[in-house]
């Protein structure tokens, strides 16, 4: 009978493909850099088969097989965890591990709200939360990499379930004493004429926002491309340094992000002057429907409040 590679041989294995280095591999499977290099070898032993291309010198390069086997050890770790996942979920609702992925433009400003809801409506949960941009966090989902997901819909979600939790508008950001200021209400075609300050590439709501003002093309004529903040807060601080205007998420502002800064915050009419905000899970995963449970608790973390602007 052949010996099969063992679940935590499996776990160096994936954690030295995520971490690309031995020492943060290691130390993410809390043993020592000696112990896993001796599992990883172990390993190849036992599968007669070379893993990782060992004359690349210190970097950790993969040989195709290797990249092969991380993928296969990924959705034996999944289907075991999902073994775990039963059993939790027999002994009491929404009990034991949840890896949650949330998209940057939403974690900071629903998290805080959502978290302490979660404890007291499932003590058993243990939340595991992990921020990432749309795509990576979709890829994510489907490899089992996380559970579920909340995020900016539409989007490519690949084969997730998704539902919509709530509407989030959008909100005008204007340089203290900018003439839009004056208007109770911005028109999205007004920001036509702006200079509109967006996130970088691979924020979903860099998009949202080009379309909002009207569409995608807007972008070679209007959005500054040579100043694209990182963040919702790098770009609260361009707005307030007279670089330019913005739309921010209305859960943002509610969130603070604007406080103390010389910034002007209007209300946008125009045609879709919102996201949606949703929660994505594999269809099938064992606890599926279980994710749904989560739906109230986020709509009432997401829920609206005075702009105060």
């Amino acid at each position: 009978m052949r010996a099969l590679p063992t679940p935590q041989q499996l776990r160096y294995l994936l954690a030295l493909d995520e971490t690309q280095h031995f020492g943060r591999a290691a130390q993410l499977c809390a043993v020592t850099q000696s112990t896993l290099s001796a599992g990883i070898i172990q390993l190849e032993r036992q599968l007669d088969a070379k893993i990782l291309d060992r004359e690349a010198g210190k970097n950790v390069v993969f040989t195709a097989l290797g990249h092969d086997l991380v993928r296969h050890a990924r959705g034996v770790m999944a289907a075991l965890e999902a073994i775990a996942d039963v059993a939790d979920a027999a002994r009491a609702p929404m009990g034991g591990p949840l890896r949650l992925g949330v998209i940057p433009t939403i974690g900071p400003f629903v998290l805080p709200r959502l978290m302490p809801t979660l404890s007291e409506s499932f003590p058993h949960l243990r939340l595991h939360l992990r921020e990432e941009l749309t795509g990576r966090l979709t890829d994510w989902l489907d490899e089992a990499r996380i559970d579920a997901a909340l995020l900016a819909l539409p989007c490519a979600c690949g084969t997730a379930s998704t539902i919509p939790v709530a509407r989030d508008e959008f909100v005008v950001a204007l340089p203290r004493g900018h003439k839009l200021a004056a208007r109770p209400r911005v028109p999205a075609a007004a920001l036509r004429r702006e200079r509109l300050l967006l996130l970088e590439d691979g924020h979903c709501l860099r998009d949202q926002a080009l379309s909002v003002c009207g569409q995608h093309g807007l972008g070679a004529a209007a959005a500054d491309m040579d100043y694209a903040a990182t963040s919702l807060h790098m770009l609260v601080q361009m707005v307030a340094s007279g670089m330019g205007v913005t739309l921010l998420p209305r859960l943002a502002v509610e969130g603070g992000i604007c406080a103390g800064l010389a910034v002007e915050l209007r209300p946008v009419n125009g045609a879709g002057a919102w996201r949606t905000i949703g929660l994505a899970w594999r269809p099938q995963a064992p606890r599926a429907e279980e994710y749904r449970a989560l739906v109230p608790l986020v709509q009432a973390a997401c829920a609206a409040r005075s702009l105060g602007a």
